[in-house]
């Protein structure tokens, strides 16, 4: 995991040093700081939707390994497990897309 946020914090970087080459190309200037900004914030923007789908996925799993697990362990639960599972899943999935729409939204602005 710890490579994991290494790799988010030169991607954050990489969007920043685009934005000065971007502010620089256009001369500079309060407008082009504005523009420069805003492209930060979107590429932050679309960095934390992926970074939501990321979670997401690795939360779903998270809860299906569990269920599996306790329905191995006690196989008539697997009624009342894959119940609560799903829920989970659910809460976990409503989530992420709401992270995920608000990304784009701003992103798309």
């Amino acid at each position: 995991m710890n490579k994991f946020f290494r790799n988010a914090v030169i991607a954050t970087g990489a969007v920043a040093v685009l934005a000065s080459m971007a502010m620089a190309q256009t001369g500079g200037g309060a407008a082009a700081a504005a523009d420069a900004s805003g492209l930060i914030g979107r590429g932050l923007a679309a960095i934390g939707a992926g970074l939501a789908v990321i979670g997401g996925g690795l939360g779903i799993g998270i809860i299906g390994k569990g269920a599996v697990e306790g329905i191995a362990r006690q196989p008539e639960a697997a009624g009342p497990i894959g119940t609560n599972m799903i829920l989970g899943a659910a809460l976990v999935e409503g989530a992420t897309l709401f992270a995920v729409v608000v990304g784009l939204l701003v992103v798309l602005k």
